[in-house]
Formats: C-alpha cells, sequence, structure tokens
C-alpha cells in the first residue's frame, strides 16, 4: 500500500533554487504554493501520496528528524549545526552555496584567536562555533541570536560573530570583516532514518530522482 509522504522545504533562496530539481524529479507543487502572498504552509503536489510543507531552515531538520516529515531539504549548516542521529543526508543537491564564518569589526581582525582562552561569540550555530573554538583550545561563550547577528559587535553584545555569508555585502555594511572561513554550505537532500526503512518502496525511488537530476543538471 502507498504511505502518504511529507516533504519539507526551507523558505527563502534554497527554495528558489530547489524548484528546478523538485520538478527533475518528478514533483509539481499545487499553483498556491508558488503565490507570494500565500500564508498556507501545506501544500498538495502532482502526486497524490506526497504533500509539500513550507517552514524555516531549521524546522525542516526538526520536522524531518522527528518523522513528521519523511524527507526534505535544508543546508548543510543546519544538519551539521542540530547532528541528529535520525537524519541522513544521501545526496548533495549542489545549491545554496555560501559559508559559515567568523566575522568582526574592521581594524580589529589582527588578533590572534590562538592565543586567546575565552571568546564570546554572538551566533545562531552555538554547536558549530564551541566545536570550532574547542579545536584550537579555547572556551567560546555563544550568545544565542536569531537574527540581526551584524549589530552585536557594534552594541557591545559580542566581539564577534559567527553566522553564513555569501557575497559579504551585508558584513561590510555593519562595519565587519570576514576572518575565519568554518566550513562551506550547500543544500542536501535529508531523510529520516526509519521512514527510509519503513518507506523505501517510496523513499529510495525519490531520493534516487533527485540524485539523477543533481548528475544532470551538473553535466549540462
Amino acid at each position: 500500500m502507498t504511505r502518504s509522504l511529507t516533504f519539507a522545504i526551507p523558505k527563502g533562496r534554497i527554495l528558489d533554487e530547489a524548484l528546478p530539481l523538485l520538478a527533475k524529479a518528478g514533483i509539481e507543487p499545487e499553483a498556491a504554493f508558488h503565490d507570494k502572498k500565500s500564508r498556507a504552509l501545506r501544500f498538495a503536489t502532482n502526486r497524490p501520496d506526497l504533500s509539500i510543507i513550507r517552514v524555516r531552515a531549521f524546522d525542516v531538520a526538526t520536522f524531518v528528524a522527528h518523522g513528521a516529515a519523511q524527507i526534505g531539504i535544508v543546508g548543510s549548516d543546519v544538519v551539521e549545526e542540530f547532528d541528529y542521529s535520525e537524519l541522513y543526508a544521501p545526496v548533495d543537491l549542489n545549491i545554496g552555496h555560501c559559508r559559515l564564518s567568523v566575522a568582526e569589526p574592521a581594524g580589529l581582525e589582527g588578533e590572534d584567536e590562538s592565543a586567546m582562552s575565552h571568546v564570546r561569540v554572538a551566533t545562531k550555530y552555538p554547536h558549530l562555533t564551541r566545536k570550532y573554538y574547542e579545536a584550537r583550545g579555547v572556551q567560546a561563550e555563544c550568545v544565542k541570536l536569531n537574527g540581526a547577528m551584524e549589530l552585536a559587535p557594534s552594541l557591545g553584545l559580542s566581539r564577534r560573530i559567527v553566522d553564513l555569508v555569501s557575497s559579504g555585502a551585508t558584513l561590510k555594511a555593519n562595519g565587519l570583516v570576514e576572518t575565519q572561513v568554518i566550513m562551506p554550505i550547500s543544500a542536501r537532500l535529508i531523510v529520516n532514518r526509519a521512514a527510509f526503512k519503513m518507506h523505501s518502496a517510496e523513499l529510495v525511488p525519490l531520493v534516487d530522482a533527485f540524485r539523477r537530476a543533481v548528475e544532470v543538471r551538473d553535466a549540462a
């Protein structure tokens, strides 16, 4: 018997880049999905066994890890930050490229972090930030923010920030410079490990369809 599947997709830039891959994988969301004014969060697709939910990137990982959604698309930063054992990331979609970096005020970037014993950092990635600094023998005190990270140094909340960087324009506009790259980021197809076994008849072909879609696109 065919089981109903839920596909979690993040809002924003990754969503725009993921739509062509969805189409190549044979998934077409209903028209309301493309309506920018729609406040709906769940949408039907051309497949009667598959619906799409559109949520925040961090919530994609949570929905999939807990089995509320069986499959999803999210940045590798989210996968690494939460480090859910329930998540399996079988396909690098090669979209949503950016990097997770350390940044600080321009003119103060010459300080040797390795000579410090403690740093205070504003970030929405406390796990990855602590891991990065621990590897350098530095204790990181992380101030958790969900946005407006660039304001933290100028308002005295922290000396440094750890955040996603694409062009660097936002950092520059706020008087910050990128000093270290922690990791490169790209979007991944993720699945719930338990669901991948229980719903293998539906999920394995879907994962394979995305893998082929990426291969065809990248070979073009």
